[in-house]
């Protein structure tokens, strides 16, 4: 499952440069999460990192988007040609 932001963002732009694949980017109002890009930081880290640095805690799981470990990490490999 991939994550998402909230409208309780208050835009600090912490979380940005913590992700690894580069799923975070400014939208129109608030940061927001690529879904086609966010893996949970699954095959870079333990746990997500945006989570880690929210001081807003604004970032759940989006639950529109339910995926498995193995999926997550499947789109992993995807995104950085590591198998």
């Amino acid at each position: 499952m991939s994550l998402m932001i909230t409208d309780e963002c208050i835009n600090c732009d912490v979380c940005e440069p913590e992700c690894p694949n580069n799923a975070i980017s400014p939208g129109e109002e608030i940061y927001v999460i690529d879904p086609n890009k966010c893996t949970e930081c699954v095959g870079h880290y333990d746990d997500p990192q945006c989570q880690q640095v929210c001081p807003v805690d604004c970032i759940p799981h989006d639950p529109d988007r339910q995926e498995t470990h193995d999926q997550l990490m499947e789109k992993y490999q995807k995104l950085t040609g590591k198998a």
